[in-house]
């Protein structure tokens, strides 16, 4: 009967904070791909002034384009 009564609540729980759960999941997937899209532009950005005579300014916003991508991906 507990068993029962404790699968009922669960059940009912689960279907109660699906809409917050999915909420915040797509909240969480649009941040995601945010960072990604901004690391791809500050990599693409980095090279871009790399391979010219600002590379001084070039290869540490290549790195941090990196590694804001590396990070939202992982």
């Amino acid at each position: 009967m507990a068993a029962t009564l404790g699968f009922l609540f669960g059940a009912a729980w689960s279907i109660l904070t699906f809409p917050f759960r999915l909420v915040f999941g797509v909240m969480a997937l649009l941040g995601r791909l945010t960072g990604v899209a901004v690391g791809f532009t500050l990599m693409v950005v980095g090279m871009a002034l790399g391979a010219g005579p600002f590379f001084l300014i070039g290869i540490p916003i290549f790195l941090v384009g990196l590694l804001l991508t590396m990070r939202s991906l992982g």
